[in-house]
C-alpha cells in the first residue's frame, strides 16, 4: 500500500501533472469566459490555438520551450488560415493534406520539439478540414488562434518565471524515481525463488527508462543558464545532487556478483533474503529521497539502515565460522557495496552546497555543455534525407498515404459529421516504428471503447450541464496528464471529455460515442495497413546499434586499462565514456524490445542478441567497478605487467569483434588499444597477490571472448 502511495504522491508533484493542470486553464478559461457573456464562438477558437501551442510545449530548458511555442504557433496560425481557404475546394484540400502530412511528419528528423511542432500544425489542418467560413472569417479565426496560443505561452513562461527550478526538480525526482525501481529489480538477483533469465530482461529494459530520464535531467539543468552561472544555493544542490545521483547509478550497476554461484553455495542459509530485503528498503530510502526533491520539501530518513547492515555483518560472520571450509569473502564484498550506496544516500539527502558557494566557472559551464547533444536545424537534412534509406522518409510516406485514404474515405463514408476524426487517429496512431504503430492501434481502439461506453453512461445519468461541466473537468485534467505517460489511459479519458464538450455545443447525443467508435476503427485499420508499406523494421537497424554498444565498451575498457598502467584519468572524460556506455546500451535495449513486437519473420537472432546485451552489461559492471574504485585514489597505482594481460587481451578482442562490423578501423579518440605501464616515482606497486583483482581482470577477458563469439554467430 505504501508504494501505490508513494505512486500517487509522485504523480500529484510531477511534471505530467502540473502540465495537466497548466493545459487545461489554458484551454478553459477563454471558453467559460466568453460563454459567460454569450460569445462561446469566439472563446472556442482561442482555446484551440492554447491547445495545439501547449502540443510543442514539451519538457525542457526554458528558451528551448519559448522558442518551440513561438514557432509552433506561427506554424498552426498559417495552417488555420490556408486550410480555411483550401478547403473550399476538394482537390486542392486532398493536395494540401498530401504536402502536409509528408512535410510535417519529415520534422522528426530535428528531434522531439520539432515533432510536437509538426504534430500540432498537422493536427490544425485537420481540425480546420470541416469548418464552413466565409473568407472574412476565416481572418478572424487565424486571429482568435493567434491570441490563444499568446495566451498559452504567456501562462507558460510565467509559471517558469515564478518557479524557475520546479521543472529541474520534477525532471531529477523522476530520475531518482527511475533508478529506485532498477534497484528493486537488482535486489530479485538475490532471491533464490526468481528466474536470472527473467531478471535480466526486466533490468536492462528498466535501463532504458533511466537513461532517458538522466537525459532529460541533462537538458534542463546543463541548458539552463539561470542554473549554471547564477550563484543560487538552490541551482548548485540540483546539480550537485545530480551528479551524486549518476554516480549512485554507476554503483548499484558495478554491484555485479556470479549470481548462480552465490545462490547454490549460499540459498539455503537465508542470508540472501536478508541482503535482498536491504537492498529494498535501501530502493524505499532513495524512493523517498526522490519525492521529497520532486516535492520540494525536506525529508527525514525513516528506516535505521545502519542498524540493518550491522545485523547483516554479524550474520555474515556467523556463516563463515559455520562453514571452515567454504569462504564468505563474497558476502563480505556485497556488504562493502551495500554500506557504500547507504553512505551515498546519507550524502543525497544531507547535501548542503553552503562549503561550495562558489558559482561554477566558465571551465566548469563548458564541461556540462559536453554532457548534452545539440541539434541544429539545417534545412539540408531534409533534402539528403529524401531517399528510402532514411526511416523517417519511409514514416513520411506512410503518413501521407495513410491520410489521403482516411481523407478519401471520409468523404465516401457519409456516416455522422465528424470524418475528419478518422485523419486525426491515423495522424496520432502512425509512428516511425512498426511496433509502435502496432501498440497505439490496440490501445487507440481498446481506449476508445471504454472511453465512449462511459461518455455514453455520463451522458445518461448526468442530466445536469452543471454536473457534467465539473465531470469534464476532471477529465480534461486527467488526459493531458497522461498524454505523454500513458496512451491508453489518456484516449479512455479524452473520449467521454470529447462526447461531453460535443454535448455543450448542442452536438451531443449517444449516437455520437458510436460514430467516434467507428470513425476510431476506421482509422486504426488504415494506419494498420500503412504500417506495412516501406516498413524499416528493427532488425535492420539493429547492426548499429550492436556496434555502437560494442564500441562504448571497449573505450570504457581502455580507460580501465590506462588507469592500471598508471595513466592519470580526467574525470570529465571518464564520465563522457560512462554516459556513452549507458546511452548506447539503452538504446540497443530499446531496439530490441521493439523488435520483439513485430511479426516473428522479420525478427533477427532474438536469442542471441539478449545474450549480447546482458553480456554487456555485465561487462560494463565488471569494468565500472574496478574503474571508480581507482577514480578516488589519490596516486595513480600500476599494476605489474602480467596482470594487465587480461586487459589489453580484451581490448584486442573487442577491436577485432569491431572490425567485423566495419572492415574500416573503428574511431577511437582513447589512444592505442593497449595500454604500457608508466614508469614514474610515484605511483606505487600493486601487491603481486591481490588475486581479486586479477580474478575479475581475466573474467572481464573471459566475457569479451564470449561476447566476440556471440558477434560472429549474429553476422553469421
Amino acid at each position: 500500500m505504501k508504494r501505490q502511495i508513494r505512486e500517487v504522491r509522485y504523480f500529484l508533484s510531477g511534471q505530467h501533472f502540473s502540465d495537466g493542470l497548466r493545459i487545461t486553464l489554458a484551454i478553459l478559461i477563454p471558453s467559460v469566459l466568453f460563454y459567460q457573456f454569450g460569445h462561446f464562438e469566439t472563446g472556442l477558437p482561442i482555446s484551440l490555438g492554447a491547445l495545439w501551442v501547449s502540443i510543442t510545449d514539451a519538457p525542457g530548458p526554458v528558451t528551448h520551450r519559448r522558442n518551440g511555442m513561438l514557432a509552433g504557433l506561427l506554424l498552426v496560425v498559417l495552417v488555420s488560415l490556408i486550410t480555411g481557404f483550401v478547403r473550399m475546394n476538394t482537390w486542392l484540400l486532398g493536395l494540401e493534406i498530401a504536402l502536409f502530412s509528408f512535410f510535417f511528419s519529415m520534422f522528426a528528423l530535428y528531434g522531439n520539439r520539432t515533432t510536437s511542432i509538426g504534430t500540432a500544425g498537422l493536427l490544425a489542418m485537420i481540425l480546420m478540414m470541416d469548418r464552413e467560413l466565409k473568407p472574412v472569417e476565416i481572418w478572424q479565426y487565424g486571429a482568435l488562434v493567434l491570441a490563444g496560443g499568446c495566451w498559452y505561452i504567456a501562462i507558460s513562461l510565467t509559471f517558469s518565471r515564478l518557479l524557475p527550478y520546479r521543472a529541474a526538480q520534477q525532471a531529477l525526482g523522476e530520475c531518482i524515481h527511475e533508478i529506485a525501481k532498477f534497484l528493486t529489480i537488482k535486489a530479485e538477483f538475490y532471491s533464490v525463488r526468481t528466474d536470472l533469465q527473467e531478471d535480466y530482461r526486466k533490468l536492462v529494459a528498466q535501463q532504458t527508462f533511466v537513461s532517458e530520464k538522466q537525459d532529460a535531467v541533462r537538458e534542463i539543468l546543463f541548458k539552463t543558464r539561470v542554473i549554471l552561472k547564477e550563484s543560487t544555493r538552490t541551482g548548485r544542490l540540483l546539480v550537485l545532487t545530480f551528479g551524486d545521483v549518476v554516480d549512485l547509478y554507476e554503483q548499484i550497476v558495478a554491484m555485479y556478483y556470479d549470481y548462480a554461484s552465490i545462490r547454490e553455495r549460499f540459498g539455503k542459509t537465508g542470508i540472501l533474503d536478508e541482503i535482498a530485503r536491504l537492498i529494498r528498503q535501501l530502493a524505499v530510502e532513495l524512493d523517498y529521497i526522490g519525492l521529497a526533491i520532486q516535492s520540494n520539501r525536506p525529508y527525514k530518513s525513516r528506516t535505521d539502515l545502519m542498524r540493518h547492515l550491522e545485523r547483516l555483518k554479524v550474520n555474515i560472520d556467523e556463516i563463515g565460522k559455520q562453514d571452515k571450509d567454504g569462504s564468505n569473502f563474497v558476502l563480505k564484498k556485497i556488504l562493502i557495496s551495500l554500506r557504500n550506496l547507504n553512505q551515498r544516500l546519507s550524502d543525497i539527502h544531507t547535501y548542503s552546497p553552503h562549503d561550495e558557494s562558489e558559482k561554477p566557472g566558465p571551465n566548469r559551464v563548458t564541461e556540462y555543455a559536453r554532457f548534452v547533444s545539440h541539434q541544429e536545424i539545417d534545412p539540408k537534412l531534409i533534402l539528403n534525407s529524401l531517399t528510402l534509406s532514411s526511416s523517417i522518409f519511409r514514416h513520411s510516406l506512410r503518413v501521407m498515404i495513410a491520410c489521403l485514404v482516411g481523407f478519401v474515405v471520409a468523404k465516401l463514408i457519409a456516416y455522422g459529421h465528424h470524418g475528419y476524426w478518422i485523419l486525426l487517429t491515423v495522424s496520432v496512431i502512425l509512428k516511425p516504428a512498426f511496433s509502435l504503430t502496432k501498440q497505439r492501434n490496440y490501445e487507440r481502439i481498446i481506449g476508445t471503447v471504454i472511453g465512449g461506453l462511459i461518455g455514453a453512461g455520463l451522458l445518461m445519468f448526468i442530466p445536469s450541464l452543471t454536473g457534467l461541466f465539473w465531470v469534464m473537468l476532471v477529465l480534461m485534467i486527467g488526459a493531458y496528464s497522461f498524454q505523454r505517460v500513458n496512451y491508453i489511459v489518456m484516449v479512455i479519458l479524452m473520449t467521454p471529455y470529447i462526447l461531453i464538450l460535443l454535448r455543450f455545443l448542442g452536438l451531443g447525443g449517444l449516437n455520437l460515442a458510436e460514430e467516434r467508435v467507428l470513425d476510431t476503427l476506421i482509422g486504426c485499420v488504415i494506419a494498420f495497413a500503412a504500417s506495412y508499406l516501406f516498413p524499416r523494421w528493427e532488425s535492420q537497424q539493429l547492426k548499429g546499434l550492436l556496434r555502437g554498444v560494442l564500441e562504448a565498451n571497449r573505450n570504457y575498457l581502455r580507460m580501465l586499462a590506462d588507469s592500471l598502467a598508471g595513466k592519470p584519468l580526467s574525470l570529465t572524460d571518464y564520465k563522457l565514456t560512462r554516459k556513452e556506455v549507458y546511452v548506447n546500451s539503452a538504446n540497443l535495449s530499446a531496439a530490441f524490445q521493439r523488435m520483439t513486437s513485430e511479426p516473428q519473420s522479420k525478427q533477427w537472432h532474438r536469442s542471441e542478441i539478449h545474450e549480447f546485451v546482458v553480456l554487456n552489461h555485465i561487462l560494463s559492471s565488471n569494468i565500472a567497478t574496478i574503474t571508480s574504485a581507482r577514480l578516488g585514489m589519490e596516486r595513480p597505482v600500476v599494476c605489474p605487467p602480467d596482470m594487465l594481460k587480461p586487459v589489453r587481451r580484451s581490448l584486442t578482442v573487442l577491436t577485432e569483434s569491431l572490425k567485423r562490423f566495419d572492415p574500416k578501423p573503428a574511431k577511437t579518440t582513447l589512444g592505442p588499444p593497449t595500454a604500457e605501464p608508466v614508469s614514474s616515482d610515484k605511483p606505487e606497486s600493486l601487491p603481486l597477490d591481490d588475486r581479486a583483482l586479477k580474478e575479475q581482470l581475466e573474467f572481464i577477458q573471459k566475457l569479451s571472448h564470449d561476447i566476440s563469439k556471440l558477434t560472429d554467430t549474429i553476422l553469421a
